[in-house]
C-alpha cells in the first residue's frame, strides 16, 4: 500500500470515490460537463502547501482510498496548528477490510510530524457508520459543527 499526493491523472479515480456513496451520489456530477470545475479545485489545492489531496494506491497502481489533509495556522492554543481531515473515502470493496484505520493512522501520524496538535474532522450525522468508525479511533464529538450554504 502507498499513500502519496494525488497527481491530475488521479483525478477520475477521485471523483469516482466522491460519487460512490448515498450522500455523494446526490452532489457530485460524475459524468458530467463539469470535469474542469474539479481539474480546477484539484490544480488551486495542489498549488496550497497547507494542502494535502492524497490517494492510497495498491501494489498494482489501483486508488484504493483517497482524502483530503489541511493544516491550518491559528492564534488560538499559543499559536497552534490543527490539521483538518475532509473527504475521507474508500473504495466500496475495500470497505471492511482495514484499510480506513491504516489511512488514519497515516493521516494522524503525518500531522504529528508536521506539527499539529489537533486533528479534526466533520462528518454528516446521516452517516452513523462513520461516526462509529471515527468513535472507535478516538474522535470524540465536542463541539456542534455548523454550515451556511450560499
Amino acid at each position: 500500500m502507498k499513500f502519496r499526493k494525488a497527481t491530475e491523472k488521479d483525478l477520475p479515480a477521485m471523483i469516482a470515490l466522491l460519487n460512490d456513496d448515498k450522500l455523494g451520489s446526490t452532489r457530485e456530477n460524475i459524468g458530467s460537463n463539469d470535469y474542469e470545475k474539479y481539474q480546477a479545485a484539484f490544480l488551486k489545492i495542489k498549488s496550497d502547501s497547507n494542502q494535502n489531496l492524497m490517494v492510497v494506491e495498491s501494489e498494482t497502481g489501483e486508488i484504493l482510498g483517497t482524502f483530503q489533509l489541511s493544516f491550518i495556522q491559528y492564534l488560538t492554543y499559543t499559536g497552534g496548528m490543527r490539521a483538518q481531515v475532509e473527504a475521507v473515502r474508500v473504495r466500496k470493496d475495500q470497505r471492511g477490510s482495514g484499510l480506513g484505520t491504516l489511512m488514519f493512522d497515516w493521516i494522524i501520524r503525518y500531522s504529528k510530524e508536521n506539527g499539529a496538535h489537533l486533528l479534526q474532522l466533520t462528518t454528516d450525522k446521516r452517516r452513523p457508520e462513520a461516526i462509529s468508525f471515527y468513535e472507535k479511533l478516538g474522535f470524540t464529538s465536542s463541539h456542534e459543527g455548523m454550515k451556511l450554504h450560499f
